[in-house]
């Protein structure tokens, strides 16, 4: 089910030069618009400098599972086992996790539990990076689904942690009084 699912979306590259030249460019330039998007929120407001700082750690974090993951499991990529439609160059690594899609859902999913719309936007280019990597031959679905909930949990249980410690420090803005 997961090759026939890839093969699907594989299948369509090459066919139609402006689509391939977008998911080459989403797939290799789209981490500019997630730094762009964190450097902007860090100097627009207090509020949303958290946020980016959320994000950042979810980040951080999602790099460090994803190196921890690649310790103990090893999937090789789809042009190794198989002939595919493969439109830029990649490294003979693990398929699982994409670390692309781990931290463009850990940024996306930051923002979107504070900003509605933002968030929306950013996930929608989340969808897009894990979709390029399948239309270039690096990933499997089941290795953008795996990293897109890996990536997802990582800021939600980031996002929960930070508040719960914030709440309990002293002297900081909606602490608790018990």
């Amino acid at each position: 089910m997961d090759y026939k699912l890839f093969r699907v979306i594989n299948m369509l590259s090459g066919r139609c030069s402006p689509i391939d030249w977008l998911m080459i460019v989403i797939s290799k330039k789209i981490r500019y618009v997630y730094m762009f998007v964190l450097i902007y929120m860090w100097f627009k407001n207090e509020h949303y400098r958290r946020v980016s700082s959320k994000a950042m750690i979810s980040s951080g974090i999602t790099l460090i599972l994803h190196a921890l993951i690649n310790l103990f499991y090893f999937k090789p990529r789809p042009f190794v086992k198989r002939r595919v439609g493969i439109l830029i160059p990649s490294k003979v690594n693990s398929s699982f996790p994409s670390k692309h899609t781990l931290l463009s859902f850990a940024v996306s999913t930051s923002i979107i539990l504070y900003d509605g719309v933002l968030g929306s936007i950013m996930r929608v280019v989340s969808v897009l990076t894990g979709i390029s990597r399948i239309w270039t031959g690096h990933h499997y679905p089941s290795d953008i689904i795996g990293s897109a909930f890996i990536g997802s949990m990582t800021s939600i249980i980031v996002d929960k942690t930070m508040d719960t410690f914030s709440r309990d420090t002293p002297g900081k803005k909606g602490n608790s009084t018990d």
